[in-house]
């Protein structure tokens, strides 16, 4: 004759082990890499810092022989500061000016210069003008090397996007060669 206090009993453990039993597996199948070969990673080319730092030189030296007092900003291919150079006279908006600019050139993977018609009310990409920290001014230019972004700088201080961007294509050919691999 069945009993109903150890049918519930039997039913209770049998679920609680179900339970237990897939907990385990789980937490076995998560413990496990998804792949033991490489083909989940990727490499990417980086500046070196010294190479950030000739580029905003260049980049500051060009801008002082058109007579434009600038600060340049190279950033690595994540947007994050790599170089920060004020000239003594550029105004004190320079800094985050050409630092928003290197970070949106970056971020966007393209030259705020073309961003900055493109994104123009009534065009079909105005609305990333509403991403915090984006500056769709012209001055800021990415750096490819083989086809791949590397890094991007950021000009402010002369008078106009189009001289800020100049200036930073000057500084990014003066280090053509380390970028070439």
């Amino acid at each position: 004759m069945p009993r109903p206090g150890l049918d519930r009993h039997y039913q209770r453990e049998t679920t609680m082990l179900k339970r237990l039993a897939f907990a385990a597996l789980l937490v076995l199948v998560t413990a496990l890499p998804a792949r033991a070969d490489s083909d989940g990673l990727m490499t990417f080319k980086l500046l070196t810092p010294e190479a950030a730092l000739a580029l905003a030189q260049a980049t500051l030296a060009d801008c002082r022989e058109r007579g434009f007092q600038v600060a340049v900003a190279v950033v690595d291919r994540s947007g994050i500061l790599q170089v920060l150079l004020r000239d003594r006279f550029a105004g004190p908006h320079t800094v985050a000016t050409a630092r928003r600019k290197a970070w949106t050139a970056a971020s966007f993977r393209t030259d705020t210069l073309i961003m900055a018609e493109s994104t123009q009310a009534g065009e079909v990409q105005s609305g990333v003008r509403f991403v915090p920290g984006a500056l769709m001014v012209g001055g800021g230019v990415p750096v490819e090397s083989a086809g791949s972004m590397v890094a991007a700088v950021g000009v402010s201080g002369a008078p106009g996007g189009q001289a800020d961007d100049d200036c930073a294509r000057v500084g990014i050919e003066s280090i053509q060669d380390l970028l070439e691999f």
